[in-house]
């Protein structure tokens, strides 16, 4: 993964980072539309320490933007005055796991993500299969973050 060059003043610790994600809910997820025009929309998100996991809808256009190319980039940013902006962007590509459209059947590899969505979200240890859902890793190539709160301090 590249590393943050400017901003590096500002830029969160990896424990920062950690904690930032999984205390956020939503993120902004931006793709590329077959005319190449960006297309951008929220969702929930978990992330596992090395991974954004998105659990997205397959007949959506972020999933037939993703299943042409990719690329993609997600914000995920908190805070309402100046001092109080903070965030993280991923910018890397979008890797399908696991059955599309997702089921209930057991899949080692969906195991952590499913449980820290289902807790983080649902309260509970499990998400019930729609059948309608499917899910994206994305392992960052480039991480930015900021916390505005440093400015402070310098």
């Amino acid at each position: 993964m590249k590393q943050q060059r400017r901003g590096r003043k500002i830029a969160m610790t990896p424990d920062e980072i950690d904690a930032f994600l999984a205390e956020e809910r939503t993120c902004r997820v931006a793709t590329l539309t077959a005319s190449g025009h960006p297309h951008v929309a929220p969702l929930w998100f978990v992330w596992d320490g090395e991974s954004l996991w998105l659990y997205s809808i397959v007949k959506s256009q972020r999933w037939t933007d993703l299943t042409r190319n990719p690329d993609i980039a997600i914000v995920i940013d908190a805070g309402k005055d100046y001092f109080e902006l903070r965030g993280v962007e991923i910018l890397g590509r979008a890797v399908v796991v696991g059955e599309v459209p997702r089921t209930d059947t057991p899949d080692p590899i969906l195991s952590e993500p499913e449980s820290l969505f289902a807790r983080k979200y649902f309260d509970t240890d499990q998400i019930p299969a729609d059948y309608k859902h499917a899910w994206l890793r994305i392992t960052p190539d480039k991480l930015t973050s900021w916390n505005f709160a440093k400015l402070i301090e310098l």
